[in-house]
Order: structure tokens, then sequence, then C-alpha cells
């Protein structure tokens, strides 16, 4: 006979249970009845802070909704248990049901703990738990944000995990934000004091101001009776604020434990065995509410763990819980935040290396054995590009020089260890690297999608993904089979395969073209290399139709974001070359706006401190003095550096000005897998350091020598000959084939450089193509870079005549005009820089970006 099982909880743990047991149940033993409290079906409560970026609340939902058509399973919404009585065997909900169970899961998880904080509930006081709890606050600041006449203030209790998560969402709506720590550093249960520091440098870096150290007292009322004032013990005036939000951590939601004669931990939870289940045979726990090995686990890693194991027991199995694995990766305000194993080193004899760079923002620090040879645990901030290969790692050998794994991703220096079966790949699904290898070899996954479902790796937190997928292709190469090139779980073809798809197809819009070649919603990977194939393919404004909400956020605002949360605006200066007129009115424009100049390697004049809403006004001078937009914030060309040529050098052969005008005025706005940077010399004595470049023209007497693949970054690269000696037309012809043969083939974020070495016959086989027309393509790459040229619009002057547009450039919706109050600077040679974390606390000149203004 069918028995029933009873899950208290709707939460990503309790759907853990359901979806394992209807997996492993395939005779139909069980019947499950899940009591949820919330009003929607159990959804990725890690992801919430989504919701502030865009993402629907529906959007959040896990797994297949077909789960819950099930006849075996019955999900009851917005009816929550209230009591239980284990002789009689039934769970009363709120509804006043009694629901009778064989079994009981207990997967109530926990709830927002809130101190005895004076006017907590005062209205625009908030906690970050539930999809409901995101809703209101977001509902909360807008119409704060329309009543005042200044920007909306906000503090942030607790600067732990959802402390850097509530502040995030409070920064992406506008609020000047403040996080409030009693412990003497951010995130103190993940990092040490030198991953503190970097946190909260970096975290100030983004205008939101920082307090460790300092307790709350009260919340005081303003005169409406709403949230006016957050008081911090030794202050003698309240921080002025619109709304709090308290994030103090968790408790376990045990309240139905005592009373009906489960025991609890002494911090709370519902005492279970290495089974997970509590003295009461019938009745398990899981997830945060269960204390299992004397604690409760605050990760939801632990608790998939858990529902697994319980599900196994039921199904007669013996699994017990093999201890947590507390690692944790994070993006808490664009910053990556990872820790792992005994990150505090606290082994006997354990050893540290250290990493630390204030300038580029890292720290990063790996614990050892005595003897310095095997990984016990790390810290990561600020790039945590090594975790997903670092963490499996923990308990093996790291090679003789084990630093070599603190270098940028991408240096090339890193040793080559290969995983053990053992290590454990997914630690939110508990998945070894032998489980996925075994995937590959005897189950036949041969692409990401099916080694993530046969697996589950990769399906939760989808920070393992990376070495998931290198794992996966390693073993399918040693089988001789052919390596999947999925741009990404939405897309089954490379970016080169879209890109033929799309243009063969004609398809201009993103709805069109994921319902024609792939599947779901899209995500950060796929929807700005489908932009950017638009925007190559049409040369259409990358805000154009439904284009802008698949653009980064440079691309977006058509300006790069520095670390203060201003812009910079670089229009073009083809070649270097600049009239004088042009020269001073970039003097005026960044006199009259305040902003920082600088001349760049690339023969531009940068202007930095830009706020959002000032960008359509500095933009319109400068069009208006014939300037253009530089696209220094697209995936597109950069620049062409040249210099002086036969125009004015008396070594120079060609006209390398003229000639570097000539490409930066074709090729502008070309839209490419990467950054593209050009480099036109006068003579071999390379002044324009053309052999750096992506493409390099260098002048002979006869004429030119093209070279290609030249790159800066982590791995500077010399481009290689392609042709010598050839004339202007003919150079010219060669590398718009070039490019553009490049733009449709390479992959998505690839340089010319390592496209050069992963093309098929290397660049021998290029030159077969853009030189002689191997293919017979060169006259279709010819038109297509005519087209280009033909079409192209700039950017800047575009959004100038569009008034839709131009409404996205403001700070604050209801004061368009008003500054970030949380933007510092500093005198330094004449001009202002953002000021440092310890010129904030202690005070030299800063000036305020509005009026330019000298305050102390």
């Amino acid at each position: 006979m069918t028995e029933h099982v009873v899950v208290v909880g709707g939460g990503m743990v309790a759907h853990r249970f359901v979806e394992a047991l209807r997996a492993r149940d395939t005779e139909g033993a069980y019947a499950v009845t899940v009591l949820a409290e919330e009003p929607r079906a159990p959804y990725d409560r890690v992801g919430l802070s989504a919701f502030f970026s865009g993402t629907a609340p529906e959007d959040l939902a896990l797994g297949d909704p077909a789960l819950w058509e099930d006849p075996l399973v019955a999900l009851r919404l917005g009816d929550p248990a209230t009591g239980l009585d284990r002789d009689a065997r039934t769970v009363t909900t709120a509804s006043g049901d009694a629901v009778g169970y064989d079994h009981l899961v207990l997967a109530t998880g926990s709830y927002a703990w809130v101190p005895p904080l004076p006017g907590a509930d005062l209205p625009g006081v908030f906690v970050y738990r539930t999809v409901e709890d995101v809703v209101a606050l977001r509902e909360w600041v807008q119409e704060r944000a329309a009543s005042l006449d200044r920007p909306v203030r906000g503090a942030v209790v607790g600067g732990g995990l959802l402390g850097l998560e509530a502040a995030g969402a409070l920064t992406s709506l506008d609020v000047a934000t403040t996080v409030v720590e009693f412990a003497p550093r951010l995130m103190a249960l993940q990092v040490d004091e030198g991953g503190g520091q970097a946190l909260r440098r970096i975290i100030e870096g983004l205008g939101v101001d920082v307090r460790t150290g300092a307790a709350s007292e009260a919340v005081e009322p303003a005169d409406d009776g709403t949230v006016g004032g957050l008081r911090l013990t030794g202050d003698d005036d309240p921080l002025p604020v619109d709304v709090v939000v308290v994030a103090t951590g968790v408790r376990p939601r045990d309240e139905l434990a005592a009373p009906a004669g489960l025991a609890v931990g002494p911090r709370g939870g519902v005492l279970v065995d290495e089974g997970c289940r509590t003295p009461d045979e019938r009745v398990y726990a899981v997830g945060e509410v269960a204390c299992i090995e004397g604690r409760c686990l605050g990760l939801v890693a632990p608790g998939y763990t858990m529902a697994e194991i319980a599900v196994d027991r039921l199904l007669g199995g013996d699994a017990t819980f093999p201890g947590a694995d507390l690692s944790t990766k994070l993006k808490l305000l664009g910053v990556d935040v990872a820790s792992f194993g005994d990150a505090f080193a606290t082994s006997p004899g354990a050893l540290e290396i250290v990493h630390s760079d204030p300038v580029s923002g890292t720290y990063k620090k790996l614990v050892l054995s005595d003897d310095a040879r095997v990984l016990l645990g790390g810290i990561l901030v600020g790039d945590a590009s090594s975790y997903a290969s670092l963490r499996p790692m923990v308990g093996a050998e790291l090679g003789d020089d084990p630093g070599l794994w603190l270098v940028p991703e991408g240096a090339g220096a890193r040793p080559q260890t290969e995983l053990p079966d053992a290590a454990q790949v997914c630690s939110c699904n508990g998945v070894s690297a032998g489980t996925i290898r075994a995937s590959v070899v005897e189950d036949g996954c041969h692409d990401l999608p099916a080694v993530k479902a046969c697996t589950r790796a990769g399906t939760s937190c989808g920070s393992c993904v990376p070495l998931v997928k290198k794992l996966m292709s390693v073993e399918m190469a040693k089988a001789g089979l052919t390596v999947s090139s999925a741009m990404c779980e939405h897309f089954a073809m490379a970016r080169a395969e879209l890109f033929n798809a799309v243009m063969v197809s004609g398809l201009r819009r993103w709805s069109e073209i994921v319902e024609r070649f792939g599947t779901g919603r899209g995500c950060d990977i796929c929807k700005p290399a489908v932009a950017s194939i638009l925007a190559t393919l049409y040369n259409e404004h990358v805000l154009a139709e439904d284009r802008a909400a698949l653009q980064d956020t440079n691309d977006r605002v058509m300006a790069n974001m520095q670390k203060d949360g201003t812009y910079s605006v670089v229009p073009r200066v083809p070649g270097g070359e600049i009239r004088p007129e042009q020269l001073v009115l970039i003097g005026e424009v960044a006199q009259e706006f305040g902003l920082y100049t600088k001349i760049t390697g690339g023969q531009r004049i940068d202007l930095f401190g830009a706020r959002l809403e000032q960008l359509p006004a500095i933009w319109q001078r400068l069009v208006d003095g014939g300037l253009e937009s530089g696209h220094a914030y697209g995936k597109a060309l950069r620049t062409v550096k040249s210099c002086v040529g036969s125009s004015w050098c008396r070594y120079g052969v060609q006209d390398s000005v003229g000639m570097a005008v000539a490409m930066e005025l074709r090729y502008r706005g070309l839209r490419s897998p990467h950054k593209l940077k050009l480099g036109v010399s006068g003579c071999a004595r390379e002044c324009a350091e053309a052999r750096g470049k992506d493409v390099g023209l260098i002048a002979t007497e006869n004429g030119w020598n093209v070279y290609v693949g030249g790159n800066g970054g982590f791995t500077p690269r010399h481009a290689q000959l392609l042709v010598e000696d050839v004339d202007t037309e003919s150079a010219v012809r060669i590398v718009d084939r070039y490019l553009m043969y490049y733009v449709r083939t390479a992959d998505r974020l690839q340089r010319t450089a390592p496209w050069q070495e992963d093309h098929e016959g290397g660049l021998d086989r290029i030159r077969e193509i853009v030189v002689d027309d191997a293919l017979g393509i060169g006259a279709d790459l010819d038109a297509q870079m005519a087209r280009h040229v033909d079409s192209y619009e700039d950017e800047w002057a575009a959004v100038l005549r569009d008034p839709e547009r131009l409404r996205q450039f403001s700070s604050f919706v209801n004061a368009p005009d008003t500054p970030d109050p949380t933007l510092a600077y500093v005198e330094e040679r004449g001009q202002r820089r953002p000021a440092t974390d310890e010129e904030r606390a202690h005070g030299p000149v800063l000036i305020a970006p509005a009026t330019l203004e000298v305050r102390s």
C-alpha cells in the first residue's frame, strides 16, 4: 500500500526532498503532501537578489513545474502547519485541517532573526528573507523616492552574507546605503581580517558607507511615524535613514518540535541523528531546522544532502550525513567572495600564503599543511576565478609552488593538476569528479545540460559549472568524442554557429532568436552575445527595440562604470589626430562638469567622474563640437594608434596618420567578440607599437606589412605577420576580411590571439581564407564590411535625438538632477580623484561633484 509522507515547509530543501523521492520511488510506494507557508511554489531563495535586477518572482521557481502535477504529489500553498500530534500522527494546519501521515519530514527552514531593537516595528523596517519581503522593500523605497525631494537613505543592520545582499538590493534601488556591523569586519564568519579589509575597500569604493565595530541601539521615528534614524551606540546623533533592513542572522523554525515532545538543540533546531531522523522513527528533520552533529547549518548544500539522506532512509537505505562542506562563493554588490576548507588556518601547523593587491582590489589566501604542500583551505576576495579549481583540491597536493594558484586567471602559470575521482566538485549537491566522469563515460552524457541533469552538478549556485564543463570536455576528448561547443544551457550551438544562423535567418529580435534557436529566458552569457551579433550584422543602435535588456551595464549607458559608481566619457580621436578647437572643447567640458582628464595609451582623452544624469549633457557638448562616441564601453573597435609617419617624421616612409584615421573611421562601431585595438607605424622603428595590437600595419618602402593577433592583458602576445609589402588598397581589403572573419567565427569574449591559435590550421589557414580566398567567401566578407561602413551611426547622437532613451539617464527617479551624496573626492595634482577609505574617514579636502565646492 502507498504510504503518506507529509513535508512541513515549502522551501528549497523541501523541494529537493520531493524531487529526489519521486525520482527514486519507481514503485510509487509513497505519496507526498507539502504544507507550504508561502503563497508560491518552492523558489530559489539564494537567488532572491536577482529580483532587483529585473528577474520576476516566477522566474525563481525551482525545477520542473510538472513535479507539482504528479498524482502522487500534493502542494498546499499558504496553509502552514501549526501543530503536531505524534501519537495520532497528524499535522494541524492554519486552515484547521488535520493531515495524517505515515512519515513526517520537517523542512521548515529558518526565519530572519530581529534583535530586541527599539523601533524595529516601525513602518520602513524590513527583513530580507522571502519574495514578499523584497517586494515590500522595493515598493517602500519607490514610494519614499516619489515623496522626497532628495535621495532615499537606508541602513542595513548586519554585515554578513544577508546584510551585503540587502545592501546590494538597496543600492540597485538608488538608495544611499550604510552597512552597520557589530563585528570588527564584514563577513566575519567567512573571511579573515585581511579579507575583511579588502572587502570593505571594494564595497566603500562602490559608494556604500561601512560602519564596523558598531552596535545598533534603536530605530528612531520620523515626524510621520515612519523610520527616521538609526541610533548607534556611542554616537550623539542618529544616522538619518528612510529605510532599515535588519539582516542579523537566522534562527531555526523549530516551534512545532517542543510541544510535540521532540528534543531541540541548545541553540535551537530539531535534534536528529546521522540519518536525519529524530528519536521518533517516523519523523525526520532536514535543512536549516535540523540540529545535526550539534549545530544547525545555514547553507543550502548540506540541506540538500540531508534531503537525499532522508529519501534514502525511507527507501530502505543506510545513508549517513558525511559532514558539512561550509564552502561558499558569492557575488555581493558585484564583488566575488569565496571561502573554503580551513579558511582560518585552525589546523595544527597550518601555513598561510597571502596575495593582497589593493590596487586591483583583490585578496587571496591559501592555507597549507605544515610542509606547504597539501591544501587545507582558502579565502578569495575580489577575484574568485580559481575557486572552482581550488575547492575540490582540499586535501590534495598543489605542487612545488602553491603560490602559482594565486596568480590571475589566464596568466598561464597555474599547475595542471588532475582532480582525483573522490574530489568534490559540486558542494551544493555533493557531486564528485568521479561521478561527473562516469556520467560521460558510462551514462553517455555528452553535453553540459545532460551532465547537469544526470549528476545535479551545477544546478544550484552554479559556481562549479566551469569545472564541470572542463571535466566533461577532458573525458570526451579521451574517448575520442567531439566536445560540445554550446555557448550556454540556452543555446546548444557555439557563438560562431549562432552568428551564422542569425545571419542566414535574418532574425533581428531576441525573442525570435531564442524561440528559433534556443530555449528558456537566456542568461548573462548568451544575452550580451546575441546583442553583439545583432549589432555586428545590422549595425543598429544597442538600445533599439528589445536590445537594451540584453546589454552589459556599460553598453546600456554607453559609458564605462568606474569603481566609485560614476562613469567615464571617451570621445573618439581617430588615429590620435585632433583639431585645436576640439582639444579646447574637451577641456571646457572637463572644467564645466568637474571631470578628471587623462591621455591614454590609445591616444585618446578620457574624462572620468561623470554621473549618470550628466552623460547626455556631456555628450551634447561633444557632439555639437564634432566629436562622437569612442566605444570605450563596448566589445568593439577601441582605437587605432599611430605615429606621425611621413607627415612630419624624417624617418617615416608612409602616411601612418592618414592610414590610421581612415581605418578608425572605417571600423568604428564594429561590434566583435572582444575589444579590438589597431596600430599603424610609419616605419620599422614601430613608434605606434603596432605589433602589440589585434591588427597592426607597419610601413615599408613598398607599402605595408600587416600583422595580426597581438594582444595585451594577462597574456601579452606579439602579432604575427600575415602579409608583407602590400599596397594601401590591398592592406585595407585584407584587414576588412580578417576582422569580419574573426567576428563571424570567434567564440564569445575570445581575443584575436587565442582565436588564431584555436583555429584549425592556425594562421596559415586564416591567411589562405582572408588573403587567398580559399573558401570563396571573400566577396561576402567585403560586402558585409561595406554594409557596416555605410550604416554607421554615432550612438551618443542617436540617444540625444530620442526622448524615450534619454529617460533612463537619471540617478534618482524623483530628483533626476540630484547628485549621489556618497561620492567623495580629493584633489591631487590639480584634479580630483575618488577618496580612499582612510581619506573618507579622516578628512582631507573632499569635493562635492554637484557644485565642486570644497568642504571638509
